[in-house]
């Protein structure tokens, strides 16, 4: 009898209790949460019955209905985990310009496996350390010399896309400028010619493209989610292998560029005027000894990833708006006349900085068509927006996309007007109405250099081309995934421009 009672004892304390903490906790948790507007949830599945059987390239149409509930503030529940969607100026603000609320959804996980703990997935300290070392790297003479990367790379692309003008056959245009961001950024950041412009065989740019896909696909299928599954299924090996590509094709990079320096420095050679990002890295190492070989190549690899993907849409995105609106390209091509008068020299710095026209083409752009649509935090804290708490430990989603559409700031949403961004139309803006580029302390620290960039690639097409999109913004299926895209691509015709 004694025996049987320890052991309901046993039970009582090892299992029923903690499970009782556990329903009344996860009980209030559910009452607090419920109160934000959201669609209706069942047990265990939560919300996630909105997406079952949904193609991908329909399932922004069906998150755009589940948030039409409220305009600013949606509630989700993906199984047992609460998310809650921000789409107000104000809420998004309490959220990202904390100095608490900096980790990033389990989502990143995926991408940490390529990335390490580089600047878009580390927290804490580390993030600090590194964020305050690379800062200072995008100061304005290194920009001024990444110019002349853009504008090589640019005239390759309008050689490349010479070959396509006046057909009458479309083209995906952001294949080819997806192709010129890569011959970018791995100049600029790994001080190497991939040249995947002129040479489509490249196992490190085959690598690029497909884990991209492979993460979204593991996202999207929460069965993947354990690594002991994933890791198993053909999609997981894949991955496995571009994950080795990716990681061992950095690590020679560095190996190979710290060496090169070891031997200069042994015969006196002074050090290239044009230094990448890598270079501007292993300097800060040797003066202060902060990174460790891996620090470096996480850096690397978050600026391979971070800085080819979102300048491609945003340039992609811009060629399709002027496509759609001659009068403004037209104006476009008037002020890159006024400055080149002509002329084919490449922009230099201060010619891009000449170009306030295009720049609110491109920031207005951005607000319709904002390259990563969405940012997400884990809170750190209890955020109180109005009526609202959100505990800690919520996930929280901030809908740039939707964000960008509040007619408080914006009359008449989806009208694309340039002139949004005169000076006037911006200086009584809310600060965190726009957030192309996120904002608070985890804002875009490239962000001076992705305006350079597709300002450079941009005035290099329009100054050859005319461009024309051969679909209405009815006729596109988006997909806001890691970046807004497309499901059929971003489709234009040119014309050579004959002045």
């Amino acid at each position: 009898m004694i025996a049987v009672i320890v052991a309901l004892l046993v039970v009582i304390y090892s299992v029923i209790i903690p499970l009782t903490k556990w329903y009344r906790k996860r009980a209030a948790l559910v009452q607090v949460i419920d109160k934000i507007p959201g669609p209706k949830a069942y047990p265990l599945i939560g919300t996630t019955y909105e997406f079952f059987g949904v193609d991908r390239k329909d399932l922004f149409k069906v998150f755009k209905d589940v948030v039409k509930i409220d305009p600013y503030i949606a509630r989700s529940w993906m199984g047992l985990i609460p998310e809650v969607t921000l789409m107000k100026a104000e809420y998004a603000e309490a959220v990202i310009n904390s100095r608490k609320n900096l980790d990033k959804p389990f989502s990143y996980n995926y991408i940490k496996l390529w990335l390490g703990e580089g600047l878009l997935t580390s927290t804490g300290d580390k993030w600090h350390k590194h964020r305050k070392i690379i800062t200072p790297t995008f100061h304005f003479s290194i920009l001024e010399s990444f110019c002349e990367v853009f504008a090589e790379k640019s005239k390759i692309l309008v050689e490349r896309l010479s070959h396509h003008a006046d057909t009458d056959a479309p083209i995906n245009i952001h294949t080819f400028v997806t192709r010129a961001a890569l011959d970018i950024i791995s100049e600029s950041a790994m001080g190497i010619e991939i040249d995947c412009q002129t040479q489509h065989q490249n196992e490190y740019v085959d690598a690029v493209y497909e884990i991209s896909e492979l993460i979204m696909h593991r996202i999207l299928r929460p069965y993947l989610a354990p690594d002991i599954i994933y890791r198993n299924t053909t999609s997981g090996k894949k991955f496995k292998k571009c994950l080795d590509i990716l990681h061992n094709f950095t690590k020679d990079v560095i190996l190979n560029r710290k060496a090169a320096r070891e031997e200069n420095k042994r015969k006196g050679v002074a050090p290239k005027k044009r230094q990448a990002f890598l270079d501007l890295l292993l300097d800060a190492n040797e003066n202060q000894n902060l990174l460790t070989d891996d620090d470096i190549r996480e850096e690397v690899d978050t600026f391979m990833f971070e800085g080819h993907d979102t300048t491609a849409a945003g340039i992609s995105w811009t060629l399709y708006v002027l496509g759609l609106h001659p009068d403004i390209q037209q104006a476009v091509f008037d002020e890159l006349d006024h400055i080149f008068k002509g002329s084919d020299r490449p922009a230099t710095l201060d010619d891009l900085s000449e170009m306030k026209y295009l720049e609110r083409v491109i920031k207005e752009t951005l607000r319709l068509y904002p390259s990563v649509p969405f940012v997400g935090r884990i809170l750190s804290e209890d955020v109180q927006l109005d009526q609202y708490t959100l505990p800690k430990g919520t996930m929280v989603t901030i809908a740039i996309y939707f964000l960008h559409r509040d007619p408080r700031f914006f009359p008449d949403p989806e009208k694309f007007d340039p002139d949004r961004f005169l000076p006037e139309n911006t200086v009584s803006r809310h600060p965190y109405a726009y957030l192309p580029f996120s904002a608070g302390p985890r804002n875009c620290v490239g962000q001076k250099f992705a305006m350079f960039e597709e300002k450079s690639v941009l005035s290099s097409i329009i100054r050859n081309y005319k461009i024309i999109s051969v679909e209405t913004t009815d006729e596109i299926d988006l997909m806001a995934e890691l970046i807004l895209r497309t499901h059929n691509g971003i489709n234009v015709k040119l014309e050579r421009r004959h002045v």
